[in-house]
């Protein structure tokens, strides 16, 4: 189905406000120097959980658990993340996603078909500091398509970026601020890199 690098059976920080399975997604096309989960980031890793791990656990915990988020890696690089969300949406489980909006069609299509209810959305620079952020040329623009679907949905949704002092200094966050403020995003949690 998907292939998953990870996964955590019981969670309380992954969606605000709700217990839930997190699911890790093998694979990610960005480079960030502050990567949280680097041994996530080879699409071409072997599945170290079965699909069929994760929906047999739901299985048993319906009642117990309110939802399943996908996280990464980067969740929108699998070619059958619709099905798997269609799926745990069957189990009775609300969906979350973690992204940085990596991919804008394929986020747009689950968007437009209504499978996430919840999108922790990686808001990583200004635009002008995206690329090196994510060691990626171009990466500014598909992050930004995504950003302007999530906000056009009416999808509940936290925008949050992660400094990395070594990455945003001082005035990329005040760059950032005052992007953010433009586009009329007051709401944006900040959170500090694990370094070390």
């Amino acid at each position: 189905m998907i292939n998953i690098g990870g996964w955590s059976r019981l969670s309380t920080c992954d969606w605000p406000g709700r217990l839930v399975a997190t699911v890790f997604c093998q694979g990610c096309p960005w480079r960030c120097g502050y990567c949280h989960n680097p041994e996530l980031l080879d699409p071409r890793a072997e599945p170290a959980v079965p699909w069929e791990s994760v929906t047999t656990h739901l299985a048993r915990r319906q009642g117990l658990l309110d939802a399943v988020v996908f996280s990464g890696g980067e969740p929108l690089l699998q070619p059958r993340l619709a099905e798997a969300m269609r799926e745990v949406r069957t189990l009775g489980y609300a969906v979350g996603l973690h992204t940085a909006g990596s991919y804008p069609r394929r986020f747009g299509q689950i968007l437009d078909q209504g499978l996430v209810d919840w999108v922790g959305f990686d808001i990583k620079a200004s635009p002008s500091g995206y690329d090196d952020v994510t060691g990626v040329p171009n990466s500014a623009g598909p992050a930004l398509r995504s950003l302007r679907l999530l906000l056009d949905s009416d999808v509940a949704h936290q925008l949050r970026t992660t400094v990395d002092p070594a990455l945003l200094n001082d005035g990329d966050v005040t760059e950032l601020k005052i992007w953010l403020t433009r586009q009329g995003l007051p709401d944006h949690v900040w959170q500090r890199a694990r370094v070390g």
